[in-house]
This record gives structure tokens, sequence and C-alpha cells, in this order.
């Protein structure tokens, strides 16, 4: 007996390890298929009209677009996450406007074209005080709408989004630190870009007069390796209270853009200073904004929301060769529960110094419900003595997001 009672015990230990194991095993399988099962759906619509009038012979475009996503978000699995969205726009007119790929060049150009893509697929992980995601992804370092050199062009209704591997670390205190190798720009207009490019931002928030931010993005375009080019740069922004109702604000910002690799610009500078309050919900600012220029080589970027800087008229997307200065004033508010915001831009050409025009523009946007959107937004540019084209702009919009 004593020696068939070992036998016996190594197998129910065996049976034990055995079942713990293939509990352990259907644990994990759980587990995995729960973060697969159990993530968040989103979903998005936004119909559009935009008008466009413009003095330089064009017709004057008018576009009905409708813009929907849908996406999908998995639960974390031991730091492991994914993400898809799915994007599509459509012309509900009948195509009275130049959607910059295939529309009639006849009318003034609002870029917009109809077509289906993948707009995000990522896998990500969190973990060790870090976010790493790898994939077609929406890159941004700045609130919006402020993403100056680097953005997703929300205001379009195709967004620019990035084939790229990419990682934000929060390891350090008041510190963060994001690094991107971006492969591909996905554009606005559907076409894609090959690059290979570097992004490197760090924001750090422990100064008591505000944020602190430096930057270096190095972008390398293989189709037009001359237009390669660098910038480093760094920003200061903040706010002071003067009394429980009224705060200063403040920004500060300066880089340098240069050649990079087979980049053939010349050297350009770029400033911004803004001074402004808020008091009681609203607030008012001034700004300058210079991007140089000598006639060939002016600051550039290329990345950026560029829609949110020199006016919504879009004049000034890409910088003139003499560069362009821009003193504007803007004030936000609300009034009826509804966002208010106007702003008046002064341009002037950096080189010569040449008048470059004036605009104004208005909007009012309104959220109920959390997930509904209604709004009206008006830009009228008024052309100085570039070969400019006075360009009047008109929106309406409703949008709905789960």
């Amino acid at each position: 007996m004593k020696f068939t009672k070992k036998p016996i015990a190594l197998a129910v230990l065996a049976s034990g390890i055995s079942t713990l194991v293939t509990v352990k095993a259907v644990q994990a399988e759980d587990a995995f298929f729960d973060a697969l099962s159990g993530g968040k759906v989103s979903f998005s619509a936004r119909a559009r009209y935009e008008s466009v009038k413009q003095d330089n012979g064009l017709k004057d475009a008018n576009a009905y677009t409708l813009r929907t996503t849908l996406g999908y978000k998995t639960g974390a699995f031991h730091g492991f996450s994914g993400f898809v969205e799915a994007e599509d726009i459509s012309d509900l007119g009948d195509g009275s406007f130049n959607n910059g790929v295939d529309g009639d060049a006849a009318y003034s150009p609002v870029i917009d074209p109809d077509g289906t893509e993948m707009n995000q697929a990522y896998s990500q992980y969190n973990g060790f005080d870090t976010e790493f995601k790898f994939g077609r992804q929406e890159l941004t370092y700045r609130d919006a709408p402020f993403h100056r050199f680097v953005g997703n062009v929300l205001w379009r209704q195709n967004h620019q989004e990035f084939d790229a591997f990419s990682f934000t670390n929060s390891s350090l205190a008041d510190t963060k630190v994001s690094y991107a190798y971006i492969n591909k720009v996905q554009g606005i207009k559907g076409n894609t870009l090959d690059m290979s490019s570097h992004l490197v931002n760090i924001q750090y928030t422990g100064l008591a007069i505000g944020k602190l931010e430096g930057y270096g993005y190095f972008l390398d375009y293989e189709d037009t390796p001359i237009t390669a080019s660098k910038t480093l740069g760094i920003r200061l922004t903040g706010d002071q209270a003067v009394n429980d109702a009224f705060k200063v604000i403040y920004t500060a910002e300066i880089a340098k853009q240069d050649d990079y690799k087979d980049g053939t610009m010349d050297d350009q500078n770029y400033y911004l200073a803004e001074l402004g309050g808020k008091y009681k919900g609203w607030l008012a600012k001034v700004s300058y904004e210079m991007q140089e220029g000598d006639g060939v080589s002016s600051f550039k970027t290329p990345l950026g929301t560029n829609h949110a800087f020199q006016g919504w008229a879009d004049t000034f997307l890409a910088t003139p060769a003499q560069g362009l200065d821009d003193m504007y004033f803007t004030v936000v508010g609300e009034v009826l529960g509804a966002k208010v915001v106007a702003v008046y831009h002064d341009f002037e050409t950096d080189k010569d110094g040449i008048d470059a025009g004036s605009e104004f523009d208005m909007l009012t946007e309104k959220t109920f419900a959390k997930h509904y959107t209604v709004g009206m937004k008006y830009a009228d540019y008024n052309a100085g003595d570039l070969a400019k084209a006075d360009t009047e702009k008109f929106w309406v919009y409703g949008q709905v997001k789960f």
C-alpha cells in the first residue's frame, strides 16, 4: 500500500496542475476575447454647405458634402489595444465646385473630394509611463485648433493622417516627451506622400509662468527631396490672474527653419507674440505672427492645420515666397449659450513690405446634448497689392458624434 499511494498522489498532483494550467489558459483566452469584444464603437457624421465667391473669373462654388466615420477601439489586454476607423466623404449636391482632384476647374475650389478610406488603423501599448502607437494615426501636439506645425486638418472633410510609429512618455515630473517617425502622409485630397521624417516635441509644465515647449521637426520627402527641411523652435504660453475675474494671457514663440538632407531652402525664421486677457468667459487678444521669406525661400508649415492661421479664406495656406507678416485681433465669447469667434487680420509681406490684404472672420457654434453641434462660419478676404483674389466664403454645418 505504501508504494501504490505514490503513483496515485503523483497522478492527482499532475491532474491538479493540468487543471490549473487549463483554467489559467481559459481565463487568459477569455480575457483576450473580452478585450477584443468589450471595446467602444465611435460614430460621427458632419453635413456641410460651403460657398465660395472669388474675384478671379471662376464660377461661384456651392458644395454640399457629408463626412461619416465609424470606428472601434478595443479594450486593453496587458496594456495592448487597437483602433480602426473608416471614413467616407460624399458629395450630396450637383458637383458645382472644384474638389481639387476630379472636380470642375471652372469653379472655385472646395477641397472635399469624394472617397472612402481607412482613416486610422493602429495598434497601441500603454506601459512604463509611455504610450506607443504603430500604424495610421492622427498626430497633434497642441490642443485644437493650434496645430501650427503638425495637425490633422480637422476642418476639411477628409482629415490628414500619418503612417507612423509614435510614442509619448511622461516619466519625468511635469514633462511630456513625444517622438514620431513618419513613413507616409495621407493628405486631404486622398493623396499619399512618401517620406522619412522625424518629429520631436517636449513640453514642460513645471514653471509658474506657463508651459514651455521645445520641438524639432525633420521633414524629408521621397518624391521632392529638395523641399526637405528641419525646424527647431521653442514656445512659452501662459496666463496670470490679476484678480478673481481677470487673467492676462500671453504667448511667445520663435523657430528657425533650414534645409535638411537634400533640401535647398535658405534659413528662414518664425516669430509669434500674443498678449490678451480673459474676463468673465470672454477672451480678447492681439497677435503678431511672422514667417520670413526672401523672395525665393519662405518659412512653411506643410504638415500643419493651416486653415486655423492667416485667415479662414485659405488665401495663405502656403506662405508666399516673400514671407508673411500677420497682425490679427481675436475675440472669443459666448452669446445665448453659443460660442462666438471674431478675428481681423492685416497682412503684409516680410520682404519689401507689400500690402497683402486684410480679412475678417466670424464663427458661431453651439453644442447641445453633448453629441450634437451646429454652426455657421464666414470669411471675407480683401486683396492688397499681391496677385491674390478677393475671396468670400460661407459655411453652415451640423454634426453628430458618439
